[in-house]
């Protein structure tokens, strides 16, 4: 039975969290292994939780908190500088707002002061309340909301810098 439930509660969160991952990480690879490490601290500390409810805030605060731990981690420890990175990162090229899917969003949220980017990805990716991203980021709703209207303030005005550069670039080959 405990399988079952975990399979099941795999196929309701995994897509969900990964992209949470995503946003946070900015990277296939260690979004991958971020929504894996979650679900295995599910697997060993899962039963703990007594509110079925609160399951979801569960995985999220626990995806969360393995970023933040991975951060520092690889902040106190980098593998090789930034600068060396630079050639490695890939390119985009600009295009209309209109056209925007959700991955050329999450490089624009990328681009957003990193303690924005996670209040603002639960509340539009993952559709998390208010409520739940407190929980998730262990910060007082006030903060959440203040933390979501400058995050969009930023990620606003990037796409619309993304938006004018693709008109300009389209008008310059005609």
């Amino acid at each position: 039975m405990p399988g079952v439930i975990f399979e099941s509660l795999v196929k309701q969160y995994y897509e969900p969290l990964y992209k949470f991952a995503f946003s946070l990480a900015r990277n296939e690879a260690d979004a991958c292994d971020l929504t894996q490490q979650t679900f295995y601290v599910w697997a060993t500390k899962g039963h703990q939780v007594r509110d079925e409810n609160k399951t979801k805030t569960w995985l999220f605060t626990t995806l969360y908190r393995l970023f933040l731990q991975s951060y520092r981690r690889e902040t106190r420890f980098p593998h090789e500088p930034l600068d060396e990175k630079d050639d490695q990162l890939p390119v985009t090229h600009p295009v209309m707002a209109d056209d925007l899917d959700w991955e050329q969003v999450l490089e624009a949220l990328g681009r957003v002061e990193e303690h924005y980017q996670a209040a603002v990805a639960l509340f539009y990716l993952e559709e998390c309340s208010y409520r739940e991203i407190a929980e998730v980021l262990q910060v007082p709703i006030g903060t959440v909301k203040s933390r979501l209207a400058r995050g969009l303030g930023q990620l606003k005005k990037i796409l619309t810098q993304t938006s004018a550069s693709s008109r300009i670039g389209k008008a310059q080959h005609e």
